[in-house]
């Protein structure tokens, strides 16, 4: 593919555990794939399988999932030739960065990732030591997700609400390590929130998950399809009875497939007493056709592995000539890496320079808030800020007081700040209320 030169790279995980089911299809697959042809992006796609290995200890699982979740994003319609399709694994540059961002990474800030908390939690509940059965696969797991996201210097990421914690962590190492070695090596990455993700009831009306084993398989063969679409739990209410759409789980997976017209339609047939038989019949034949053209051309990828592995092995050759290697070589001169027969004065000399400058240090202490300093060129503290709750707050906050100083509103180079605290604020509100 040819790489564009666009300043938007939005970058999207895909869990290689499980068989992909018609809740993944709408909540993530059908939408990803229609984003990733929106002009003006360059987007990543790439199947998580070393994350896969935190929760999966069985090889053979792990192999199937990842040919089966492959075909099936192939077959839904991404253009591996339009956009970044890899397997995590085929990047080795990855992992290295997972170190080099390791070793600035804060244990107290990975102490409160959620998923160790829990874990944490769950042991505690259970009278167990804390750590009991926490792998370091877990624990390390953040650091992982920021080096698959900084890699590429991804700016968006679309993400659940539950996962903006992980996007703030993979700022955070970016940030300081962008600090510590004197230069923006990292965009700093923000999180898309999906908030209209659809989510489709399973067959007991709970969310369609496999961890409630109430799933159906995207792409089940028809009858088997038209089985469990029949298994999907209804009230008692006879046929005649008018039926309460809303609260229907029948109607909330029609919906999900039908256009705005169809639905409409299945809504008066509820009004007008339609029998649970028919209402499930029309549920299958409306996701039967959309699944169908899609099932068949899985079930032609699915059985050509060879071709699925040459797609991403292509994918992962191609992307880390363009950017993974070249970019991991610039890391590896950064923290020193180097050959011993090169002496390399610039870099010295530009450290030097910038070390003699006061500068803004933006951090995330230990309360989880966020906050920066100004300090002078001799270590002394010119300014200390108060905690904020987002990190785009205190950012904003020194993009002003960067401007005071562009605008030579400081007193002397030694940098005594004449910007009164109120103004500050008052810029900040304003830009709240600009993007509001």
């Amino acid at each position: 593919m040819t790489t564009p030169a666009v300043a938007n790279r939005v970058l999207t995980g895909i869990t290689t555990s499980g068989t992909p089911h018609l809740g993944n299809y709408v909540g993530a697959i059908r939408p990803a794939v229609a984003a990733s042809r929106a002009a003006g992006t360059e987007s990543f796609y790439f199947l998580a399988d070393f994350h896969a290995l935190i929760k999966v200890q069985e090889p053979a699982r792990v192999q199937r999932s990842t040919l089966e979740i492959a075909a099936t994003w192939l077959a839904c319609g991404l253009e591996p030739d339009k956009v970044w399709f890899y397997r995590q694994s085929d990047i080795p540059e990855i992992p290295e960065l997972t170190w080099f961002l390791t070793c600035v990474a804060g244990k107290g800030i990975l102490n409160r990732a959620h998923a160790y908390k829990a874990s944490v939690d769950k042991n505690r509940a259970d009278g167990e030591d804390d750590d009991a059965g926490i792998t370091a696969g877990l624990f390390m797991y953040p650091v992982l997700m920021a080096a698959d996201i900084l890699i590429f210097n991804a700016n968006r990421v679309p993400v659940g609400r539950d996962q903006i914690q992980h996007i703030e962590m993979a700022r955070d190492f970016g940030q300081r390590f962008n600090h510590l070695f004197g230069k923006d090596y990292f965009t700093l990455p923000e999180a898309a929130i999906e908030e209209n993700v659809a989510t489709l009831p399973g067959l007991d009306g709970r969310k369609m998950s496999k961890s409630y084993d109430n799933t159906i398989p995207l792409f089940a063969p028809r009858n088997e399809l038209k089985k469990l679409i029949a298994s999907i739990v209804t009230d008692s209410s006879a046929p005649g009875e008018a039926k309460d759409a809303g609260s229907s789980h029948v109607f909330q997976l029609y919906q999900a497939f039908a256009s705005n017209e169809e639905t409409a339609a299945m809504r008066q047939a509820f009004a007008e007493g339609i029998g649970w038989g028919d209402a499930k019949q029309k549920l299958f034949e409306r996701i039967d056709a959309e699944v169908a053209p899609l099932r068949e051309k899985y079930e032609a990828l699915i059985a050509r592995p060879a071709d699925i592995e040459a797609i991403l092995r292509d994918g992962a050759q191609r992307l880390r000539a363009t950017y993974a290697t070249p970019f991991l070589a610039e890391l590896r001169d950064a923290v020193g890496l180097r050959p011993l027969d090169r002496q390399d004065t610039a870099t010295s000399t530009a450290v030097a320079k910038s070390a003699a400058l006061p500068v803004f240090k933006q951090y995330r202490d230990n309360d989880a808030r966020f906050y920066f300093k100004f300090t002078a060129a001799d270590g002394r503290l010119l300014i200390q800020s108060n905690g904020f709750d987002a990190p785009k707050d205190a950012g904003r906050l020194i993009a002003v007081l960067k401007q005071a100083e562009r605008a030579d509103q400081l007193e002397t180079t030694e940098i005594v700040l004449q910007v009164a605290v109120d103004e500050v604020l008052s810029a900040l509100r304003d830009l709240r209320e600009a993007e509001a």
